[in-house]
């Protein structure tokens, strides 16, 4: 009886030490800003041969970041949105580019079975390069489904098209298929899924959760994938156009990581002609890698170590805000336009002060110290609660405070990514009426300042030292998700947000 009580001691303490290795408590994350090679502009289809000539040029230059990744470390490399075939497609010239990308659920390895599905060379590329090189590979491609046009839901020319992504494992294993679903305007050669997908897997370091750029904005499947389905980490590829004072790549997708408490993957393209630029590796308390850079052709790789499991501390978005008591403004509020958005703003008049500006149901704070108060440069702090219709239609909370693009209170809310004033301290809340608020602080360049604040419990986004560099942007962007199809969203509003469209400028500044 001995001998078998030390047996059954041994073998369990071997399972206990296998379980730790195999589970790993940090892991190095990677993301490469890829410099896509275009397709030439054509309105007819090119030939297969054509498209996947294309497509391995950019798989060249895209095997170089996950060799290079996985000889530093990395157990995972996010690739971009459209990194494989580039941008500018119809509904027939993308047909060439597309594979049928079977369920995960059929235990597939491309590198090793590569005719199982048909042609399928792009996934046997990305199979080969993950097991080759022992690290999870995440890309963005095109899925064809065949359909039957008797089916009421099946297109015309009798085919689904997806933009979707794919993850294979460091054994070159098929283990996630996710289909794009909030088609941003222009991609009218994909198809939206009938129901949102909710993609995960498990790795020895952490679960993971997928999604692809415009998607987002809205609360299926992002949200969910973090209330829901509990993931440590999201993926996300994208090819996204900034879009200042709010927007920027890297501002956004830092802050929503802090705000819904992951990790966030975003590897972004890069063309800086048309400002799609700005990837980055975030933590819920801080970035831990980023890249901007409208000055150079090349891509970039960024690695940084992250938390396999996350933790966040919940926020009272309204319990600070509820408690002060409003107090007249001493400064005449104005209206100036936000990315079609017609906020509510007051001027920073001082060196330091403290203001309240509110627009229907959002009441927003400020106290604030600057390090100088120059007289070429203004600030203002908005509010704006209401519904965004142009580019997609979504409910928006957002407190800002912002550098105005120059002295005249009108182009408060323009694009502008340079400053000259550095703040000393600053405290934004406001009485927002959801508990998704992603808080955003973007320096002067377009840089981030990791470190430099905090979110407290009671819902105050504070500096905790004097700025690092001037400052562009300090806003908390709230989203009420509920909201985005109310019926009380009268077409009265949705035309004057046209008209504001119309009026104010000609251009249409795109995300993605």
């Amino acid at each position: 009886m001995g001998t078998s009580w030390w047996l059954a001691c041994a073998a369990a303490f071997s399972v206990l030490c296998v379980l730790k290795a195999s589970s790993l408590d940090t892991f190095l994350a990677a993301v490469y800003e890829h410099a896509v090679i275009l397709p030439k502009d054509t309105l007819l289809p090119v030939s297969h041969s054509e498209a996947l000539a294309l497509m391995n040029q950019n798989l060249d230059l895209l095997e170089g970041a996950i060799v290079s990744a996985a000889k530093q470390g990395a157990r995972i490399i996010v690739t971009p949105e459209d990194g494989i075939y580039g941008v500018r497609f119809t509904r027939d010239t993308i047909y060439p580019y597309l594979e049928d990308i079977p369920d995960p659920q059929v235990n597939w390895i491309p590198c090793d079975n590569p005719k199982r599905f048909g042609s399928t060379p792009v996934q046997e590329r990305l199979s080969c390069l993950a097991k080759n090189n022992s690290i999870y590979v995440v890309a963005n491609m095109g899925d064809k489904k065949p359909c039957n046009t008797s089916d009421s839901h099946c297109p015309p020319d009798g085919r689904f098209q997806y933009n979707t992504d794919v993850v294979f494992d460091s054994q070159g294993k098929l283990v996630a298929r996710y289909h794009k679903q909030n088609i941003f305007m222009g991609e009218d050669q994909f198809n939206v899924p009938m129901e949102p997908e909710f993609v995960t897997f498990d790795t020895p370091f952490g679960k993971f959760g997928i999604f692809t750029c415009f998607d987002i904005l809205f609360h299926d499947p992002a949200v969910t994938l973090v209330t829901e389905f509990q993931v440590d980490t999201i993926l996300f590829p994208t090819a996204w156009m900034d879009v200042l004072p709010h927007l920027a790549a890297i501002e956004f997708h830092s802050a929503w990581a802090m705000g819904m408490g992951v990790n966030f993957l975003a590897a972004n393209l890069h063309n800086p002609s048309k400002r799609m630029t700005g990837s980055g590796i975030y933590a819920p308390d801080s970035p831990r890698a980023f890249h901007y850079d409208r000055k150079t052709q090349e891509g970039k790789l960024l690695l940084a170590q992250l938390k396999s499991h996350p933790s966040h501390s919940p926020v009272n978005w309204t319990s600070y805000a509820s408690s002060v008591e409003s107090t007249p403004t001493q400064t005449q509020e104005f209206q100036s336009i936000v990315f079609f958005d017609e906020f509510t703003f007051v001027e920073l008049k001082g060196i330091k002060g403290n203001y309240t500006v509110c627009q229907n149901d959002l009441c927003c704070h400020l106290s604030y110290q600057m390090s100088e108060k120059r007289a070429d440069e203004v600030y203002a702090f908005g509010a704006f609660d209401g519904l965004h219709t142009v580019e997609g239609q979504y409910y928006l909370q957002i407190c800002i405070l912002l550098k105005c693009k120059t002295t005249n209170l009108r182009t408060c809310g323009s694009s502008v990514d340079t400053a000259f004033t550095r703040f000393e301290m600053f405290s934004l809340s406001g009485t927002f009426g959801t508990r998704y608020v992603f808080p955003e602080v973007l320096l002067s360049e377009v840089k981030l300042a990791p470190g430099e604040f905090q979110v407290s419990s009671d819902g105050r986004l504070v500096s905790l030292k004097p700025t690092s560099g001037p400052v562009l942007t300090v806003g908390l962007f709230g989203r009420l998700y509920g909201k985005d199809w109310a019926s009380n969203a009268s077409s009265d509003f949705i035309a004057h947000s046209l008209i504001i469209m119309l009026i104010v400028t000609p251009i249409i500044h795109y995300l993605c």
